[in-house]
């Protein structure tokens, strides 16, 4: 092993209120600048219980990714219990829907309010 996985990194529009989405979507607590992960004012860091750090960059020339195409580099997944709950849960807190599971009925892709595709996974 060289290293452990630290913290995940999204580049998004504004920091702030990405962090502020994934706050209410895991959980956790939205600290300012920490100089583990960020080089400047425009970061911001989401610390959970147990789960992994996420940290959120403002850039300003964001394109957020397409889910399904080649460029799309990784998606995040949130464990659920009922993903009609939390589908309606996160709709109301501004994702999008990018389609059902498919064939697999235990998840579901949305889009973050700035892009990047997660699934809701119920285990």
């Amino acid at each position: 092993m060289i290293g452990r996985a630290w913290c995940v990194v999204l580049d998004c529009p504004d920091a702030g209120e990405l962090a502020a989405f994934y706050r209410r979507l895991v959980g956790g607590e939205v600290e300012g600048p920490d100089p583990r992960w960020a080089v400047g004012d425009g970061c911001v860091v989401l610390r959970g219980d147990g789960g992994p750090v996420l940290a959120f960059q403002s850039v300003a020339d964001h394109r957020p990714p397409v889910w399904g195409a080649p460029e799309q580099q990784f998606h995040v997944d949130v464990r659920v219990d009922d993903l009609g709950a939390a589908e309606e849960a996160v709709v109301a807190l501004g994702a999008t829907p990018l389609g059902g599971g498919g064939a697999d009925p235990a998840w579901r892709v949305y889009a973050d309010p700035a892009g990047h595709p997660f699934r809701l996974v119920r285990l």
